[in-house]
C-alpha cells in the first residue's frame, strides 16, 4: 500500500495548490493501482475538471459515483461537472439525486436554481433559492444567488437586501461585496463598483471576477494603465474552462491596450 498512499498523498496535495497536471497524473497511477479507491476516483476527476479535461473528469467522477452512490461531494462535484459541460439535464438530475437523499441540502436547491438562472429561467431559480432559504435562513450562497435573479429580475432594491442580509450574516463574504459591485457598477455608481470589489478582493485576494469588473470600472473612466493591470490580474487567476470565452475577449482588450500605451 505504500505506493497508493504516496500517490494518494502527492495527488490531493498536487490538487489543493492547482497544480493540476501533477494531480490528474499521480491520481491516474492510483487508479490503476487500485480501481476500487473511490477517493482517487474523485480527486482524478476533480484535477481533470479544474484542468478544463471535463469529459475525461466527469467519467471518473461517475466511477467515485458507482463506488458510492450517495455521497455528497462526489455528488456536487459530479452535478457541477455537467452543468459546466453544458449537460443541464444531467445537473438537474444530479442534484436532484442530493436532494432525494438529504432534503435538508440547502446547497443543492441554490445549485439547481443556479442551473435555470444560466437557462434564463428567472422564476425557477427563485423558487429554488427560496426553498433553500428555508431550509437555511443564513445561507449565504442562496442569499447572494437570490439577489442575483432579484436583480436580474428588475427588482434592485429587493437585491440589494439580499446582499445587504449576506453581509450581514458575515462581513467578509467576498461574493456579496462582488455582488454589490456589479449591482453598482451596472446603474453607473462607479465609485461604489470600485469600492465593493476591493472589498471584495480583500477578503478573497484570488477573485478574478472582482479585477474584471474594476478593469472596466477604470476602462469607462479612461484610466487605461489601471485597466490594463485589472484586466491582467483576470487572466492570471481565471482559467477556467467555463470562462474561455471571457478569456479570449480580455485577452484581445489587453492587447488592444498595450497597442495604445
Amino acid at each position: 500500500m505504500g505506493r497508493l498512499d504516496d500517490l494518494l498523498r502527492g495527488g490531493r496535495e498536487a490538487l489543493e495548490v492547482g497544480d493540476y497536471r501533477r494531480a490528474a497524473r499521480d491520481l491516474r497511477e492510483a487508479v490503476d493501482l487500485a480501481p476500487q479507491t473511490t477517493e482517487a476516483w474523485q480527486w482524478l476527476g476533480e484535477a481533470l475538471v479544474e484542468d478544463g479535461q471535463l469529459k475525461p473528469g466527469i467519467e471518473a467522477l461517475e466511477k467515485a459515483r458507482e463506488q458510492a452512490p450517495d455521497d455528497l461531494d462526489i455528488l456536487f462535484a459530479l452535478g457541477d461537472a455537467r452543468f459546466e459541460n453544458h449537460d443541464i439535464t444531467g445537473a438537474l438530475a444530479t442534484y436532484r439525486a442530493i436532494l432525494d437523499g438529504t432534503p435538508e441540502e440547502a446547497d443543492a436547491w441554490v445549485s439547481m436554481g443556479l442551473v435555470h438562472f444560466h437557462q434564463n429561467r428567472i422564476d425557477d431559480a427563485v423558487e429554488c433559492y427560496q426553498k433553500a432559504l428555508e431550509v437555511d435562513p443564513e445561507s449565504s450562497f442562496a442569499l447572494n444567488s437570490l439577489g442575483d435573479a432579484r436583480f436580474a429580475r428588475g427588482e434592485e432594491q429587493e437585491a440589494l437586501a439580499c446582499y445587504r442580509q449576506a453581509l450581514e450574516l458575515d462581513p467578509e463574504d467576498a461574493q456579496a461585496h462582488y455582488n454589490l459591485a456589479e449591482m453598482y457598477y451596472d446603474t453607473g455608481d462607479l465609485a461604489a463598483a470600485e469600492k465593493a470589489c476591493r472589498e471584495a478582493l480583500r477578503h478573497d485576494p484570488g477573485h478574478a471576477f472582482a479585477c474584471l469588473t474594476l478593469g472596466n470600472i477604470f476602462l469607462d473612466q479612461d484610466q487605461p494603465h489601471e485597466a490594463l493591470h485589472f484586466f491582467q490580474e483576470f487572466l492570471l487567476r481565471e482559467r477556467s474552462e467555463a470562462a474561455r470565452e471571457i478569456r479570449d475577449e480580455v485577452a484581445a482588450v489587453v492587447e488592444g491596450l498595450k497597442a495604445e500605451l
